[in-house]
């Protein structure tokens, strides 16, 4: 046994005679539940409405001051809540096949229905990616609605401090302050550690690490990429230009909006790469897909000199960023060959990126809790019955799009149908 391990077993065995003790001297206040839920995002209160309507009595404990916070800020205020085109190969995973069952037993139609039954009106965006019409709120009312109906009862600023499980009768207690709450179900949907400030932090991955289920490491994702050196300072001042790209890193590509930041690149087809790219690896980007850019040189009469390089640039691309990929690559001589090699990098220009914004900036983790642990049918733990992961926890990371809600959504139902 570690030091580190030593220390937390007196930590964790010094909590436990503080909780017998307050126990035994009545000052608690003790709640019994068939399933108690760790986090009223939309894993988690799924999950909750799920559970509620099979007639179990369900709490939902969120240590934030109200529910659905992330929620709240998705999709511009107006939460991109799925996307049509959702299919397995949409998701992230060290397992790509574990998010098949669940995607496919409560789909996109399934939460569209919900939506519609509330008399939410909504809107596709572009690529599938479905948002209110209205606000975000009107999904956070929609939750809490079906949680009221189910007889769930949801508790917000309730900071849980401990959780054990009696390994006798299989049940939950999780202390917080001078509650305690019991139940033979327990299922963490703390989400990842993404965007600290709207509360994010890592104690659903301490959960795991306490009932020995394993992690596999997390990563900020779908999150803006930096430059530095050369690479920044060539290109920091175009920042707030955008254009249409074709970005890879590796196998995988996304072809959408890419945006210059004053640190660096961010946009749509940015922060999907990101979901992918590994340090030191560089990046890939396609300025025209589809588009010959320097074809109009090429012809026997054509003018070949900087002018018309630069015509022929602007054409097609942003001004600026046009003049900018001259400056740093404007060929030295006219000749075929050097036209060539010109198209080619404008093709596949590379970045090497010095890092990401961190978890601040990201909008989701890479990683989590490994889904080889979990049942795909239900999610439940293999090792720990009762325990059961949901939502952002999970290796499972879905693109830009609605795609991390739909997971939150079959991963919810799939625990809370199973319990």
């Amino acid at each position: 046994m570690t030091l580190a391990t030593r220390a937390g077993a007196r930590l964790l065995t010094c909590r436990l005679a503080a909780t017998n003790a307050l126990i035994e001297a009545g000052t608690v206040n003790q709640h019994r539940f068939d399933v108690v839920i760790l986090g009223a995002g939309a894993a988690g209160l799924m999950a909750a409405i799920e559970a509620g309507r099979r007639g179990r009595r369900v709490v939902v404990l969120e240590r934030a001051e109200r529910p659905g916070k992330k929620i709240l800020i998705s999709g511009g205020g107006r939460c991109n809540f799925t996307n049509l085109h959702t299919r397995p190969d949409n998701f992230l995973s060290a397992n790509p096949h574990f998010a098949k069952s669940a995607l496919a037993r409560y789909t996109p139609a399934d939460f569209i229905a919900l939506v519609e039954r509330h008399g939410i009106a909504w809107h596709e965006k572009t690529l599938g990616q479905l948002f209110c019409d209205s606000s975000a709120q009107q999904i956070v009312d929609l939750l809490m609605t079906e949680c009221a109906q189910a007889g769930v009862r949801v508790i917000a600023g309730t900071a849980v401090s401990e959780v054990r499980r009696d390994d006798s009768s299989g049940v939950f207690t999780l202390v917080a302050g001078n509650d305690l709450f019991t139940a033979p179900a327990l299922v963490v949907a703390t989400g990842g550690l993404s965007i600290a400030k709207m509360g994010a932090t890592g104690f659903g991955y301490e959960i795991a690490r306490q009932f020995s289920v394993p992690i596999e490491p997390c990563r900020p994702a779908l999150v803006p990429l930096v430059l530095a050196g050369a690479e920044r300072d060539q290109f920091v001042d175009l920042a707030g230009v955008s254009a249409p790209v074709v970005v890879s890193a590796g196998k995988p590509s996304f072809k959408e909006k890419m945006l210059f930041t004053h640190r660096g690149l961010s946009g749509p087809a940015i922060l999907q790469i990101s979901s992918y790219w590994k340090s030191p690896e560089a990046i890939r980007i396609d300025w025209a897909p589809g588009e010959k850019l320097l074809a109009g040189l090429r012809s026997p009469h054509a003018r070949r000199d900087a002018a018309a390089m630069k015509a022929a640039l602007r054409a097609e691309l942003p001004v600026r960023l046009a003049d900018r990929l001259l400056d740093v690559a404007a060929p030295t001589s006219w000749t075929n060959r050097a036209l060539d090699d010109l198209e080619r990098r404008l093709h596949g220009w590379t970045f090497r990126p010095n890092g990401t914004e961190g978890y601040e900036k990201a909008e989701v983790t890479a990683g989590g809790v490994s889904t080889g642990a979990l049942s795909a049918q239900t999610m439940e733990c293999r090792t720990v019955p009762g325990l059961y992961f949901i939502g952002e926890v999970v290796d499972v990371t879905g693109h830009l799009g609605g795609f991390n809600f739909q997971w939150a959504w079959a991963s919810g139902a799939a625990a809370g149908r199973a319990m």
